[in-house]
């Protein structure tokens, strides 16, 4: 299941990274950005002690994540990316999850040192939780896995430093944060992710 996410995922990214590359093609007043990278999650601690059941919070594990960019020629256009949990997280020390989040956003480019750009971005988004559970199966001998997805919608922002370190290649560092609308399943609607990234630029940078 792991690697059926994780190649989903990665072709989902190079399908639309394409179309622009294909555009990049055609203007070079253009750009296009492509990365990949890894990342953590955190958000607060439940200090509610009165409740029967904390949700635990949505935090820990490593997020392996990509992203696309398309700027045009005053530096502003789109953003569309993706992070999701590599290794299952364990909810409250009994079942097995792990989140996926995807959101497309709106992003304005600025120069702010010889190599280096800041990228700011905010739009809407989605968050998969994949839940893995075990049910009895009497046809079976050795019983058979039941998936039970949730899906929230979330608004998104961030913020992304690229360094041009040789060329179009670039390192870039980032801090996103997420309002998970209803997040029941956790402690908290508000979930932060930093991390860093490493891509290529197709046209002006």
């Amino acid at each position: 299941m792991r690697k059926f996410f994780s190649l989903k995922f990665a072709f989902t990214l190079l399908f639309f990274a394409s179309i622009f590359l294909v555009r990049v093609g055609h203007a070079q007043e253009t750009q296009v950005d492509v990365a990949g990278g890894g990342n953590i999650l955190w958000s607060p601690q439940n200090n509610t002690a009165s409740e029967a059941f904390l949700p635990p919070a949505e935090k820990g594990g490593i997020y392996p994540s990509g992203s696309f960019q398309y700027l045009n020629n005053r530096d502003r256009g789109i953003n569309i990316e993706g992070a999701f949990r590599y290794h299952e997280g364990l909810y409250n020390g009994f079942q097995y999850y792990r989140p996926i989040l995807i959101d497309a956003n709106a992003v304005y480019s600025r120069r702010l040192a010889p190599k280096t750009h800041g990228d700011l971005m905010a739009g809407p988004g989605v968050q998969s939780l994949l839940f893995y559970g075990e049910r009895f199966c009497p046809l079976s001998s050795g019983g058979c896995s039941s998936n039970i997805n949730s899906y929230h919608f979330l608004f998104h922002a961030g913020f992304a430093v690229r360094y041009y370190a040789w060329r179009s290649l670039f390192v870039r560092p980032e801090a996103h944060y997420y309002f998970i609308v209803n997040n029941h399943e956790f402690h908290s609607d508000n979930v932060f992710r930093v991390g860093v990234s490493v891509g290529w630029t197709w046209g002006h940078h």
